[in-house]
């Protein structure tokens, strides 16, 4: 009874739409208005990052520009030891994401910039950017308005005399050149390629369900009872009748190349999406996406089985000096030979 209940979050759970997983994590998702920061999965789903690392990541990119993210500070803001957050910020240092930079002043002191991008491969392919057009400057004798304070006199401007200078004999001007087309401006190129193609970009076609080759009538029979027996060992895999004629060439060919029932009942069915809202076309798609190689013929196990093995020779003692040697057959190594041999020709 002194457990308390978090209602809010049942509640909020109860209006997420479809049904929910059996397994796995459920997301009840409430937009933010204010303080938040965006973060990319490419640092939030890092195969090669610490959780450590991507903390520390999300926590520098969440600061205001200026604050101080060394060790120290770092570590007076994080419950994290300075030892975790050094190896950390080298983790981050070493795929992009930081650099520390020394820089010195001018009065000869020696200042370190820590720099953080939160999105370092988009650097790796920038493109120029599109030269900046002249703005156009105010004209000097442009007349400005300016406004009085009250109260205050400005006698209206006179006459004033200026000066005319002689005139000065010039040259003849020179003929006007050719005038010459010019093409019009080339349109800006962005700063960064596209890598994610547009919702409208053609899609690329589905490979063809799997044929065996040959659809004998054994086959059928064993595809057919295996995709109508399969939702009694998976629910959610319940076929119609078409689905099942549909997919039965799929399963032969598996069948055909020497899987078991077992087997490809659990690359089926192993893990599907939840909810599952087609279960045909999950099955089509893992029919020809796992197809398993073809067994090897005869011809190839004997090939195999043909190919010249290397005979190594085994290691021997010396009958004398227990020392390791080379040898087919057990004796006595060079050395000891070579010391008999003398010895008998001495002898001798």
């Amino acid at each position: 009874m002194d457990t308390q209940q978090n209602t809010a979050l049942a509640r909020a759970l109860a209006e997420v739409p479809g049904p929910l997983p059996t397994r796995g994590v459920i997301h009840v998702t409430i937009p933010h208005t204010e303080r938040f920061t965006i973060v990319g999965n490419h640092l939030a789903q890092h195969p090669d990052l610490s959780c450590t690392a991507v903390g520390i990541a999300v926590r520098i990119q969440s600061l205001p520009q200026g604050t101080e993210v060394g060790i120290k500070a770092l570590a007076a803001r994080c419950k994290e030891g300075e030892k975790r957050i050094a190896a950390a910020l080298r983790e981050l240092e070493v795929h992009g994401y930081l650099q520390r930079i020394r820089d010195r002043l001018h009065g000869k002191k020696v200042i370190t910039r820590t720099v953080f991008c939160n999105q370092p491969t988009a650097l790796l392919h920038p493109r120029p950017r599109p030269a900046a057009e002249a703005r156009p400057q105010p004209a000097a004798s442009a007349a400005v308005p300016v406004r009085m304070p009250a109260g205050v006199h400005v006698p209206a401007p006179g006459p004033v005399r200026v000066p005319v200078p002689a005139p000065v004999p010039t040259a003849a001007p020179p003929p006007p050149p050719e005038e010459v087309p010019v093409a019009p401006p080339a349109p800006s190129a962005p700063l960064f390629e596209r890598r994610v193609p547009p919702p409208t970009a053609p899609k690329a076609p589905r490979r063809p369900l799997p044929q065996p080759g040959e659809l004998t009538p054994e086959l059928d029979r064993a595809a057919t009872t295996f995709l109508s027996d399969l939702h009694r060992h998976a629910p959610q895999f319940t076929l119609s009748e078409d689905d099942v004629r549909r997919l039965v060439p799929g399963v032969a060919a598996w069948l055909e190349r020497a899987a078991r029932p077992d087997a490809i009942r659990r690359a089926l069915t192993d893990d599907p999406p939840q909810p599952l809202r087609h279960p045909a076309k999950l099955l089509a798609h893992r029919l020809t996406e796992l197809l398993p190689p073809a067994p090897p013929g005869v011809d190839d196990l004997a090939a195999l089985a043909a190919r010249p093995r290397v005979v190594v020779t085994p290691f021997q003692t010396c009958d004398d000096c227990d020392r390791a040697f080379r040898s087919p057959t057990p004796g006595h190594c060079r050395d000891c030979r070579e010391t008999r041999a003398a010895y008998v020709q001495a002898a001798a």
